[in-house]
């Protein structure tokens, strides 16, 4: 028995994209917020237990992370 391979058309192609411009600007701010969290952690020269490094910048990163998963699933 011969099987028939049948190319789909050009016309019968769905040619929409998953993600829109604008998700893959917010997916671009959210990376850059991310960045920035991880930038805080690093620090400079100082205490280890610093507020900014123990408080502030994990709440940054996982507010990045959490606009990342926003940014994926926005229609």
């Amino acid at each position: 028995m011969t099987q028939k391979h049948t190319t789909p058309n050009k016309e019968n192609q769905n040619t929409e994209m998953v993600f829109t411009k604008k998700n893959y600007q917010l997916l671009l701010i959210s990376i850059a917020i991310v960045v920035v969290g991880f930038l805080l952690m690093m620090g400079s020269e100082g205490d280890i237990y610093d507020t900014r490094r123990t408080l502030i910048a994990p709440i940054v990163v996982l507010f990045g992370f959490t606009f990342g998963i926003y940014a994926v699933l926005k229609k």
